[in-house]
């Protein structure tokens, strides 16, 4: 029955409706875990992608660029070649209904929601790597070490390396005018992408990339990107004040060596000669400018020169929108390393939790998390009723009501030393004041945390206890001018005030 343009119209405003109120009540649900999350999230995604689809759709048949619907909705209406003819119209339109019910009469009735909800039941599959671990951690170990093995990069750990990966601006801007950097930026852009959209699906990445887009244009004019700033350049390299050697220093060809093979590198460059050779012809390459002027030094030991901008603008045109591309590669990396700060953190840690373990520990902790995974798996199964948002026991049940109202779990204690956190009950109050939550925010507050403090919330009233403790303390601090003792030739005892007054009368 859907063949007319106004039953595909009323089926497309149906399907969206519906999809809408699939996506509130997916969202309505809380998931278990964060293998759940993902699912749900891009279950919800796959939901959205659908109602632009059918909008999209809907958009197209209003339009009605091919005039199909104005002409469809005449023909509702009686109009024809001849003339206005309503009742050959609804019988035409009668005798078409009555033919498609005989020949689908076995046809059943299907309730559309739950056909919808048995199509987005099960998500898409999502692929991650053992390290990922359901998408809590990243995998970077492919550009760990293409960066500790490249000239851009340098030996680190692989923790530190999750520290710095996302710092390419502190990487000097002649070692990134390279194809290799530009195929390892990039490869890692498009990883940080791919895992984005596994974890994050329902944010709008090509929004967040476009913001980034702009503001980078406008950053670029101005010359303010990060690690990008304009500065001098011959033969390709960056000229920085490190760069030029004093020779009035060095006396010998031995003694340039000392300075290594990439400093002299710099110091030819710098002076338009050519970088190439051992350690020995580049010292010797560098001496004759000592004594010798540049413009009298033989031709041969300068470098080809590139060319201007005014012999080839469209070379250098092309070279300056390559770097620009490579800038904005960096721009949008840095973005997704904001965006996913938290599981960069994470990542770190675990890292360093498995550097402290030895191997038994860690075949012990991968045998418990698929035991766990088995455990959660069971408990998606039976859907536990819990109407009263009690909390859950060692078995995984709700305890029971009158052990919730014994230990008054639905009181709720705030701590604004904690940071406003919440604590239900009065034993979990008590307990936190030794916690490291509460410790942390005393000694943020550079307040001791001893017993004085117990029941101290406000961090007002922290300070004033602090306040008056410490003049408590004053009044018992050693006072040299009244505790301090001398004794006189007949070996009378004075304190320090007393003596020094009656030495001044000389009295003593």
């Amino acid at each position: 029955m859907s063949s007319t343009l106004l039953e595909v119209t009323r089926a497309s405003h149906e399907e969206v409706e519906r999809l809408e109120r699939l996506v509130v009540k997916e969202l309505l649900t809380e998931p278990p875990s964060n293998k759940e999350r993902l699912q749900q999230s891009h279950r919800v995604r796959l939901m959205i992608e659908q109602i632009i689809t059918s909008t999209n759709n809907l958009v197209d048949i209003y339009e009605d660029k091919d005039s199909a619907r104005k002409d469809e909705i005449a023909a509702l209406g009686g109009q024809t070649a001849t003339g206005i003819n309503v009742f050959s119209a609804f019988y035409d339109r009668l005798k078409e209904i009555r033919e498609y019910h005989r020949r689908h009469s076995s046809a059943r009735v299907v309730d559309a929601g739950e056909e919808y909800e048995q199509m987005f039941k099960e998500g898409p599959r999502l692929d991650f790597s053992g390290e990922e671990a359901h998408g809590r951690h990243l995998d970077l170990h492919y550009f760990y070490n293409k960066f500790i093995n490249s000239k851009f990069g340098e030996h680190m750990e692989y923790s530190a390396y999750l520290d710095a990966f996302s710092h390419a601006e502190k990487i000097p801007r002649r070692l990134k005018m390279t194809s290799k950097y530009r195929q390892y930026i990039s490869e890692l852009l498009e990883y940080l992408i791919y895992f984005f959209e596994r974890t994050e699906p329902l944010k709008d990445l090509d929004r967040i990339f476009a913001k980034v887009s702009t503001d980078f244009e406008e950053q670029w004019r101005c010359n303010k990107v990060e690690g990008w700033e304009s500065e001098g350049q011959e033969n390709g390299h960056v000229l920085s004040q490190g760069s030029i050697i004093d020779l009035d220093y060095y006396s010998t060809v031995e003694e340039l060596k000392e300075l290594g093979p990439e400093k002299l590198k710099e110091a030819l460059a710098a002076l338009g000669l050519k970088v190439g050779g051992t350690l020995q012809q580049r010292a010797e390459r560098l001496f004759l400018t000592k004594d010798t002027p540049l413009d009298k030094l033989d031709r041969k030991h300068f470098a080809k020169p590139r060319p201007k901008v005014e012999q080839n603008g469209d070379l250098a045109a092309l070279e300056q929108q390559n770097l620009q591309e490579i800038a904005l590669i960096e721009a949008k990396m840095k973005k997704l390393c904001e965006l996913l700060d938290e599981t960069i953190v994470r990542t770190k840690e675990n890292v360093e939790k498995k550097q402290a373990l030895t191997f038994e520990e860690m075949e012990a902790e991968r045998e418990e998390e698929e035991e766990q995974a088995d455990i959660e798996s069971d408990d998606e199964e039976q859907q536990i009723y819990n109407p009263l948002k009690l909390p859950m026991g060692w078995d995984g049940k709700p305890i029971p009501y009158w052990l919730y109202k014994l230990h008054g779990l639905g009181q709720e204690f705030k701590c604004e030393i904690c940071g406003n956190h919440s604590y239900w009950g009065r034993r979990a109050f008590e307990r936190h004041f030794k916690e490291w939550r509460h410790q942390h925010g005393m000694r943020c507050l550079g307040i001791p945390n001893t017993k004085n403090f117990n029941e101290i919330t406000s961090i007002e009233d922290a300070k004033k206890l602090w306040d008056r403790i410490q003049e408590k303390q004053g009044l018992n601090k050693w006072r040299p001018d009244l505790e301090e003792e001398y004794e006189d030739q007949e070996g009378n005892i004075y304190n320090k005030k007393t003596y020094t007054d009656l030495q001044r009368q000389g009295l003593i």
